[in-house]
């Protein structure tokens, strides 16, 4: 890729950027949110024209219409978001569109037997016949990258494909690269979890504000000196520094049950503290505090704040009594991503913005500038789709909107998943700050180095239960944890 423009309006999206990946090469594709690295990938995908420049594939200059004319090129993108159809099963998605026929009939005995073959080759055993809404993250990624061996794909992109596995499935996933390779599948791999740049990149190509800043052999690069060319400064701490005092109980839960989910779950949450909830993939963490929140009803337990019991039936009472969940998935339930930024900043807000049952557009939009401006959101105009805001940003606005509501309990479940090393020390700034005022912050995370960068306390959960405590996070280390999360 040579010379690539992309404008937007109010955005010059990408600027004269330069790509070039070799066959049997994985070129990690780094940048802080919003510095261009996925309108690079829709350009390189067909989803978007490039307002100029170039593409060659073996030397030869190619024109994108559509994903369509990209997939035929030999390229496939594994998005964030998986594009499987939940009720198709695994082989009827990998065929989905590139479907098998003879003599002008379906053949699915044949899709299901090349599936199973594809598979055997990834090294992993599928349920074939199981709809994918019933596969597991993992699972569905591995779907994914067989619908990409399915058409013989010579280019993989694949965005963010750690975000949501637990320690082994990387491990696996990179098993499944570094056989890629060997194949001569060349990958571009996006990821803002340096540890594995490190681990599985040959090179590394750096995109801010739009612009190629830098490219690098892996061996080349330290973690510090990938930081500094992502954010354009060198960050000394990724974990800022913070003292306050800790105070009387905040939130306290007592005897919290839901099926097997989440069994008999009890803490507390202080005045100025930072509680970080951790444990593996499935151990109970997020519907621990759905219940919480009231997202989802619970069979048994109580949930007090400032030592008063609440009666939360619904998200809508939780709110009234103070407590702000900005959820796991900002995507499907932390945002309506086909509102505007102002809209979904107003919505937990409501009563003030329209306390006679019209919205004051005015006072919105003033409100939301102010935190624009504290939180460094990129947004070129307050009417601008919150699906159309890079990753860092969406997860802004949902800040935004939670601070405005001045809640005394905040939930952060995952709160930097898939968020640049620049932004996420500002969520930590903030997250110090709202301690600092006397905020309890209870946070969900799988980063280990997150959660004993930035916990007071530590709560280890295992299949639905809390399995251990650790008091002092500061003499807590990864194995410690991981010991607590496999018990």
């Amino acid at each position: 890729m040579r010379g690539i423009d992309k404008s937007f309006p109010g955005v010059n999206a990408l600027r004269g950027v330069n790509l070039s990946l070799r066959s049997g090469e994985v070129l990690a594709l780094l940048g802080e949110n919003g510095a261009g690295k996925s309108t690079l990938m829709k350009v390189l995908g067909g989803a978007h024209r490039a307002d100029a420049g170039v593409i060659e594939i073996e030397a030869r200059e190619t024109v994108f219409h559509s994903p369509h004319d990209s997939r035929r090129a030999g390229i496939a993108i594994i998005y964030q978001e998986f594009n499987l159809i939940p009720a198709l099963t695994a082989w009827e998605n990998i065929f989905l569109g590139q479907e098998i026929t003879r003599a002008g009939f379906l053949a699915p005995a044949e899709e299901r037997q090349r599936a199973a073959d594809l598979f055997r080759r990834l090294g992993v055993e599928m349920d074939l016949d199981a709809p994918c809404r019933r596969l597991t993250t993992a699972q569905q990624q591995l779907v994914e990258i067989a619908k990409a061996l399915a058409f013989d794909a010579r280019i993989i992109v694949m965005d963010e494909p750690s975000a949501a596995l637990t320690h082994h499935e990387v491990a696996r996933l990179f098993d499944i690269i570094r056989d890629l390779k060997k194949h001569g599948i060349g990958i571009i791999y996006i990821s803002h979890r340096l540890d594995e740049i490190s681990a599985i990149a040959d090179r590394v190509t750096f995109l801010r504000d739009g612009i190629n800043v830098g490219e690098k052999p892996i061996g080349e690069l330290t973690r510090a000196g990938m930081i500094e060319l992502m954010v354009g400064r060198e960050l000394k701490d990724e974990f800022p520094a913070r003292v306050v005092p800790i105070g009387d109980a905040r939130l306290e839960v007592q005897g919290l049950r839901s099926g097997r989910a989440v069994r008999d779950v009890s803490f507390t949450v202080k005045r100025g503290e930072i509680l970080a909830l951790t444990g593996l993939v499935g151990a109970g963490r997020t519907e621990t505090v759905r219940l919480i929140f009231g997202a989802d009803k619970r069979e048994a337990g109580k949930v007090f704040l400032d030592g008063k019991p609440l009666n939360i039936r619904s998200p809508r009472d939780a709110i009234a009594a103070g407590i702000g969940l900005l959820t796991e998935d900002r995507k499907l339930q932390g945002l309506v991503m086909g509102h505007s930024v102002r809209e979904n900043f107003g919505l937990p807000n409501l009563n003030r913005f329209a306390p006679n049952g019209f919205v004051s557009m005015r006072r919105e939009r003033e409100e939301f500038s102010q935190f624009v401006d504290t939180l460094k959101i990129k947004v070129p105009h307050m009417e601008q789709r919150a699906g159309h805001l890079s990753g860092g940003n969406q997860q802004k606005v949902v800040l935004a909107k939670w601070l405005a509501r001045n809640c005394d309990v905040l939930i952060f479940d995952e709160p930097t998943r898939g968020i640049d090393v620049g932004a996420k020390f500002e969520i930590y700034l903030l997250m110090n700050e709202l301690a600092a005022q006397g905020k309890a912050i209870l946070m969900i995370s799988s980063e280990l180095p997150e959660v004993l960068g930035m916990a007071d306390r530590i709560l280890i959960m295992h299949e639905g239960r809390v399995t251990g405590e650790i008091a002092d996070a500061r003499l807590a280390t990864q194995e410690q944890i991981m010991q607590l999360a496999v018990a």
